[in-house]
């Protein structure tokens, strides 16, 4: 605010104090006489006071302004970024649930490491999936998927993108899976022997009957692959691997 302009204020909160004293002490009914008061005794400003006021509070000098720092435009690079959960590779899920339809898919099995896969659906409680969704993603296990939400391959995939978040998890959709080791509820749990290979059967690839172990139920992964290795001693060993991983 300018000299004269904060003179000025001071004339006009005067004059609106002395109104008001008048108002309150006399009739509420404020007069022409009254304005005419008000206004006589307001004090009048002068060029002498302007100059007065000038000389009190003087305009800052360019060696002043020049100690007077800059704001900075803040780097916007270097503020938080949200964190972004790693998106489903739609393409490649598609390719590879296309390839299961016409029968053209592979089955390939790391030779060094045994597999465990986990037979879920979207039918599941929330609750459910969401635990084993954490546990397969801690155990490197892979979720395996019947069919598809509504027939649509990207409503699958949203949904699946919504369930598993930013937990890096291995998921796919193989219908013949379910045949192939002989999953008729889930959650189910399969156990597959390190270097095993698939042969050529009306699931499109199959496994030997010693290869693999089943375990169905409502259970974690944990419990499930603990109880494989009391049942079935000769799998304790590719249990193992999967438990060290769940138990940190």
């Amino acid at each position: 605010m300018s000299v004269p302009d904060a003179i000025g204020c001071r004339a006009a909160f005067a004059l609106a104090a002395l109104l008001a004293a008048t108002a309150s002490a006399q009739s509420p009914a404020i007069t022409d006489a009254d304005l005419e008061r008000a206004r006589r005794a307001a004090p009048r400003v002068t060029d002498r006071d302007v100059e007065a006021a000038r000389r009190l509070h003087p305009m800052p000098g360019e060696a002043e302004l020049s100690r007077v720092p800059i704001p900075s435009t803040p780097k916007v690079d270097a503020l938080p970024q949200p964190v972004v959960p790693p998106q489903i590779g739609l393409d490649a899920i598609a390719r590879g649930y296309r390839a299961i339809e016409d029968g053209s898919a592979v089955t390939s099995l790391p030779s060094s490491e045994p597999t465990l896969l986990v037979f879920v659906s979207f039918s599941l409680p929330e609750p459910t999936l969401a635990r084993l969704v954490e546990q397969a993603a801690a155990a490197r296990a892979t979720l395996v998927l019947r069919g598809l939400v509504d027939g649509s391959l990207t409503k699958t995939v949203a949904r699946a993108q919504a369930l598993i978040g930013s937990r890096q998890v291995a998921f796919q959709i193989d219908p013949l899976a379910f045949d192939r080791f002989g999953v008729t509820q889930v959650p189910s749990f399969v156990l597959l022997r390190r270097g095993v290979e698939a042969r050529a059967c009306e699931a499109g690839s199959c496994f030997a009957a010693d290869a693999f172990v089943l375990a169905a139920g409502d259970v974690s992964v944990r419990y499930a692959l603990e109880f494989i290795g009391r049942t079935a001693p000769g799998f304790a060993g590719e249990a193992q691997p999967f438990l060290r991983r769940l138990k940190g």
